[in-house]
């Protein structure tokens, strides 16, 4: 019941601590209003580029020769090939990756390996290339090398020991 007013009395709240402290809501609403249309002016070109990458490395097969390139060091990894492309993908487009999660549910089912592994990964990483080009971008940062290192490390520590290790208990 009080989940169900909390926003109608926060909002409430504000205007009357709002009008308390001599602030003026519709002016300070409009000026933030136009520091986000800013800032999405900002970040438009470094997403729309990023956007523009993924689906020419998913279009162009070369997410498949990448696939068939590392079937070796999955094979020794214990990693089964059905998850591969989540791996793969899952640092580069959000969508992309629900995308392949769902073709890994409909081929595998929700309770194999393999889907249990997708959702591990989907639960637990990020969208790396991504969020570098749109953080880093919009505040003018060009030496992202360390960031991204880091970042792809703990996403393969996800991948493939934590879900190595889940597995094995199950």
């Amino acid at each position: 019941m009080i989940s169900k007013y909390f926003i109608p009395l926060f909002i409430l709240f504000v205007l009357i601590y709002s009008v308390f402290k001599g602030i003026k809501v519709y002016e300070v609403f409009v000026e933030g209003a136009k520091e986000g249309l800013k800032t999405v002016f900002n970040i438009a070109p470094y997403l729309l580029t990023m956007l523009f990458a993924i689906d020419v490395f998913r279009r162009s097969g070369a997410l498949n020769g990448f696939i068939n390139l590392l079937a070796p060091v999955t094979k020794f990894l214990n990693i089964p090939d059905g998850v591969l492309p989540m791996i793969l993908i899952k640092p580069l487009s959000g969508s992309g990756a629900i995308s392949v999660m769902t073709d890994i549910m409909k081929t595998y089912g929700v309770d194999s390996t393999e889907g249990l592994i997708a959702a591990i990964i989907m639960g637990s990483s990020e969208t790396i290339f991504y969020t570098i080009s749109l953080y880093f971008g919009s505040i003018g940062v060009k030496k992202i090398r360390h960031a991204l290192i880091v970042a792809l490390i703990a996403h393969f520590i996800s991948s493939v020991i934590v879900c190595n290790f889940i597995l094995n208990f199950l």
